[in-house]
C-alpha cells in the first residue's frame, strides 16, 4: 500500500495560488488574476474567488501567446503588447 501512495505523489501535479504564481512570475497578484480572467493563462476555478494555476501550463500558455501575438501584430510596431517568456524555468 505504501508503494501506491508514493506513486500517486510522483504523478501529482502541483498547483499554485495566485500569490505564489505572481511571486514566481515576478508580477503582481492582480496581474495574474487579470491574465486568468482574460483567458491568457489557464486556471482551475474551485469557486468564483478561489483559483489555482499549474506552473507548466501557465508558462506554456505565455510562450505560445507571445509567438501568436508577434505574428499577428508584426505590422503594429507602435503597439506595446509585451509578453513574458518563462520556458527557461521548466
Amino acid at each position: 500500500m505504501k508503494n501506491a501512495h508514493t506513486q500517486n505523489e510522483e504523478t501529482r501535479e502541483e498547483y499554485l495560488t495566485a500569490r505564489q504564481l505572481a511571486s514566481v512570475l515576478q508580477v503582481s497578484e492582480s496581474t495574474v488574476r487579470r491574465l486568468a480572467r482574460e483567458g491568457r493563462i489557464p486556471c482551475v476555478r474551485l469557486t468564483p474567488r478561489l483559483i489555482r494555476f499549474n506552473l507548466k501550463a501557465v508558462c506554456k500558455a505565455l510562450d505560445g501567446s507571445r509567438t501568436h501575438n508577434a505574428a499577428r501584430d508584426s505590422d503594429k510596431s507602435e503597439r506595446d503588447d509585451a509578453q513574458l517568456t518563462f520556458a527557461e524555468m521548466l
